[in-house]
């Protein structure tokens, strides 16, 4: 009964396995760490055990197994992207969000002008990928408002730059709908369940649309079979317990596997912060730094070859460890309200959420350099159809690789010889220089060391 009420999400399974691995010895542990060697993959009950580990000795094993198997697959390198806020507007009445309905503000969406211009200060930041974030509002923030967004967004081209890749995070829709985003030539769909514990998602989500559990769970079933290949899916942290959470996210991921042919492409880890109308002491479940660490590392086991997101909601301090641990994805830069950018270069605050890396993006870029991370801009995934399950054939085989540290590598170079300041682009050259010699094959080497010859004689966007 569990599993039809709850769709593919089996509450009853993992309270059962939850209970049964309340107590688990090092030899369990150490057992299904033994596992990650081989690249087997984990079942729930392996998750679980994970996740009971406490002592300080095997909190460090997951962490050490969790960099091995990032850098196994991923390298050093980072992908560096910024949320786009554009509308405000919305009709739902979630109890931890500032855009709820019940709060009384001066809602905005943004005109095409004004997109332009955030668009156009993104890119003097640098970026070349954004995530374009709207709420829920089909009056105000329709469908053709986001897809003629996307357009706006594509064709917006500064002197040095422009954007390259539009992942789109907005609310549960229609396969219809997910087609249009389809047609707009977006990247990643992105939804956070954000619990999927179902009598808790529905209290935090009262007497609106988003509250339709199964309808929001199956967004991306639909978003899939609209011909939308990579999805990335995300709880936010503190509202129910984090083990069912992480238990429940690869349950999900196992559905789209089983159904589709690939799981998510992302998981993002964000912790729930302080918002307008939103009091932090209502929550039982907030996570403390150690317990958030362990979740990022584990989550790298069981789901090797899934990018993981971290935005700057957490403190400079803890992206840099996790990207040690775990995580492929920073923002950089981030404005967290409509019309962001703009106000902030006025000098006005008007963030949806508190964050807590203020820090420039060319500041995030020197930081990763020095600890031995490639901030990589790349695009080419997206636009050569390396997506779904063909990005996924070439990650489980290693292959992907050797696109993507030479792509990481051009895109450093022109990131620094347009927006550098001289000390990024003697950090970005010296940097470089010494990755080259990691690249195992003669050819692959000539190749990158003629693009970056090409990007400092003037010429843009060269990737494989």
């Amino acid at each position: 009964m569990a599993q039809k009420m709850e769709g593919f999400i089996d509450h009853a399974l993992i309270y059962q396995i939850l209970e049964e691995t309340k107590a688990v010895t090092d030899e369990a542990i150490e057992a299904v760490l033994s596992k990650t060697f081989n690249r087997e993959t984990l079942s729930y009950r392996d998750v679980a055990v994970l996740l009971q580990a406490k002592k300080p000795a095997h909190i460090e094993r997951i962490y050490k197994r969790a960099s091995e198997i990032k850098s196994e697959i991923y390298g050093n390198r980072v992908v560096m992207f910024a949320p786009l806020y554009v509308s405000n507007f919305c009709i739902n009445n979630c109890s931890y969000c500032g855009y709820k309905r019940n709060n009384q503000f001066t809602r905005k969406k943004l005109t095409k002008a004004e997109i332009q211009e955030e668009v156009r200060i993104l890119e003097k930041m640098g970026h070349k990928r954004i995530a374009l974030e709207a709420g829920e509002d089909p009056v105000n923030c329709d469908i053709d408002y986001i897809t003629d967004t996307i357009k706006t967004i594509y064709e917006t081209v500064s002197e040095k730059s422009n954007i390259r890749r539009i992942n789109v995070n907005i609310a549960a829709t229609t396969v219809e709908n997910y087609q249009k985003l389809k047609a707009s030539e977006i990247g990643t769909y992105i939804l956070f369940q954000e619990t999927y514990e179902k009598s808790n998602y529905e209290k935090l989500h009262p007497h609106c649309p988003k509250g339709d559990y199964l309808y929001h769970l199956t967004a991306f079933d639909r978003a899939m079979q609209g011909g939308i290949d990579d999805v990335g899916a995300g709880v936010l942290f503190g509202f129910s317990d984090h083990r069912f959470e992480v238990l429940a996210l690869m349950m999900h991921n196992k559905h789209l596997e089983d159904t589709f042919g690939v799981g998510f492409h992302t998981i993002s880890v964000p912790r729930i912060k302080p918002a307008e109308g939103v009091d932090l002491s209502d929550y039982a479940h907030i996570l403390d730094d150690e317990t958030f660490k362990k979740i990022v590392a584990i989550l790298r086991l069981a789901v090797p070859f899934t990018g993981i997101i971290l935005s700057t909601r957490e403190s400079e301090a803890t992206r840099n460890e996790l990207i040690h641990h775990g995580v492929t994805q920073l923002s950089a830069g981030s404005c967290t309200g409509v019309g962001g950018y703009k106000a902030n270069e006025l000098g006005n605050d008007v963030q949806q959420f508190a964050i807590s890396d203020d820090r420039p993006t060319i500041d995030v870029i020197k930081g990763l350099i020095r600890d031995g991370f490639i901030p990589s801009f790349c695009t080419s995934c997206y636009r050569m159809g390396r997506t779904g399950d063909r990005f996924m054939k070439l990650a489980k085989t290693g292959e992907i690789q050797h696109v993507c540290q030479p792509n990481a590598m051009m895109t450093l170079k022109e990131y620094a010889i347009d927006y550098g300041d001289e000390e990024l682009q003697t950090m970005a050259d010296a940097f470089i220089a010494s990755q080259l010699t990691h690249v195992k094959t003669d050819k692959t080497r000539n190749i990158i060391i003629k693009g970056l010859e090409d990007l400092s004689n003037g010429k843009r966007d060269i990737f494989l």
